[in-house]
């Protein structure tokens, strides 16, 4: 019997065949979501929320970013230009020139955050993906582990059915042939006329009127041999 492998042990399988290799991003695969339909989804609930969160999240510092780094770009402008007009003694432009390095202070900064998330993102996704691969993969092994083993039982089933069919079909056919000898003894020991007066629920005549009609020849001795010449006539001796 084959030894049944530990959840561990699977564990274990499944990383060392993941090593190395890019995973691609279930949760963004449809065929993953059939793959689930046909396997369970139990325990995968709690990790696809956390690595649908994970890419949402990542999207989104994504955007901002691109839209921070427009917004820098335009304040940069600004402060050349209020830079120039607050050097020339304008007073609103001086005010403006400020506001607009607040400003950009503040874009550093957030970009500053994005930038940590940016680089941590990825290496999470990875790993909640990776486990929710492994996971995905222990649930198709557990099935196909299950299926493999009701494969095998239908498979005896299915063999000893077949072997049990057989004697059946010996076993009816000999019994038919036991019914058609009785029938002709009894066709000629007590004649046809007698014959009518039973209600015979079997009767080998009409349900196998060539094995019958066999059989009878064969008690009788009727039976001619087969002619080679096949012009109807009995062989010359």
């Amino acid at each position: 019997m084959k030894k049944e492998t530990s959840g561990k042990d699977k564990s274990e399988q499944f990383e060392v065949s993941l090593r190395g290799k890019k995973v691609p991003v279930l949760t963004l695969d449809p065929k993953w979501y059939r793959l689930l339909d046909r396997v369970g989804n139990e325990d995968v609930k709690a990790l696809e929320e956390k690595l649908n969160a994970l890419l949402k999240r990542q999207g989104k510092v994504n955007t901002e970013t691109k839209e921070i780094k427009k917004i820098k770009k335009r304040l940069m402008e600004e402060i050349v230009g209020y830079a120039d007009e607050a050097a020339a003694g304008s007073a609103e432009a001086d005010q403006k020139l400020a506001e607009s390095k607040r400003l950009l202070e503040e874009a550093n900064e957030r970009l500053a955050r994005y930038d940590d998330e940016i680089l941590d993102l990825p290496q999470q996704i990875e790993e909640a993906n990776r486990g929710l691969m492994r996971i995905t993969m222990e649930h198709c092994y557990d099935t196909m582990q299950e299926n493999t083993d009701e494969i095998e039982e239908l498979d005896d089933w299915i063999r000893n059915m077949r072997i049990q069919l057989k004697k059946n079909l010996i076993r009816k056919q000999e019994m038919e042939a036991k019914n058609h000898e009785i029938y002709a003894f009894m066709h000629d020991v007590f004649g046809p006329d007698v014959m009518e007066l039973f209600d015979l629920r079997y009767n080998p005549e009409e349900q196998h009127p060539v094995s019958a009609k066999e059989a009878k020849q064969k008690e009788a001795g009727t039976e001619r041999p087969a002619d080679p010449q096949g012009n109807g006539q009995p062989p010359v001796a």
